[in-house]
């Protein structure tokens, strides 16, 4: 008898996510290609940190995009196979490639695809990261599943992702205006936030204006950790990282006022020894 799939898994949504990327891959280029505040100051330094590359490591770049964390690895002295669902981001990230071409291997694969993925060979990489994609897959189950083999012994999975708590489908910023006792104004910062454990898709955009909304797949904390505790992860390194003051935002309610609430969440998991 079939049985449905788990609510936070929509693989009835992986073709038309994978059209949605395709129609939106040289907007989103153009736009953040060569980097904006949120890469520069919240994800990329935290990633590093956490996948703390060594020379002659080889590592998977899961849903690469354009390539711009793929080349920042390759340029710490990494071998890197660099992937994408998009082939129109794969042609981009081949364009803009200059310097690590002997040490980067693009491909066009899609992240739900477990045999896919099994095909660049079992046991190989030291580590792989995924930079701010996961929310937007229709399935993770697959991806988990697969590197539990792609990895070496001890190999660890380092991800980003919007933080599902603060900077999810269910959850809004807020700016209020606080008056003291003495009639002092001051402004105020803050997050709604709603149906945070429940698991869902929702279409948004991630640039306002890109050609068409996406697809993002809200999955709480709880459920992302054990979905890896199941695949024979454990938890190794957590980042919360927030803008510092003064930093030009991308969204039109600046992140950087939030200094005490984390848009981004970065995880390291790594393969639990026998």
């Amino acid at each position: 008898m079939a049985h449905d799939a788990p609510r936070h898994e929509h693989p009835e949504l992986v073709d038309e996510t994978r059209r949605i990327w395709d129609a939106n891959a040289n907007w989103w280029d153009d736009r953040i290609g060569d980097g904006n505040s949120f890469q520069d100051h919240l994800i990329e330094p935290a990633s590093e940190n956490l996948l703390a590359v060594r020379p002659g490591q080889e590592i998977l770049d899961i849903a690469c995009g354009a390539g711009r964390f793929t080349r920042r690895i390759a340029a710490l002295g990494a071998r890197v196979v660099a992937f994408d669902q998009s082939e129109k981001f794969i042609e981009r990230a081949r364009a803009r490639t200059v310097e690590q071409r002997d040490r980067i291997d693009y491909r066009v694969m899609n992240a739900t695809d477990e045999a896919a993925l099994l095909s660049l060979g079992e046991g190989r990489f030291d580590a792989a990261v995924c930079t701010m994609a996961i929310m937007d897959m229709a399935q993770i189950e697959p991806l988990l599943a697969a590197l539990s083999r792609l990895l070496k012994a001890d190999g660890r999975f380092v991800f980003s992702i919007t933080h599902p708590a603060f900077n999810s489908t269910g959850s809004r910023l807020l700016a209020m205006e606080r008056v003291s006792e003495s009639g002092r104004h001051s402004n105020a910062f803050g997050v709604w936030v709603s149906d945070y454990l429940t698991p869902g898709a929702r279409k948004g955009e991630g640039i306002p204006g890109q050609p068409e909304p996406q697809y993002y797949f809200h999955r709480p904390i709880s459920l992302l950790l054990n979905l890896c505790f199941k695949a024979g992860f454990v938890l190794d390194g957590f980042e919360e990282p927030a803008l510092p003051p003064g930093t030009k935002g991308s969204m039109p309610l600046n992140w950087s006022y939030y200094q005490a609430i984390p848009p981004v969440l970065v995880v390291r998991c790594r393969l639990s020894l026998p």
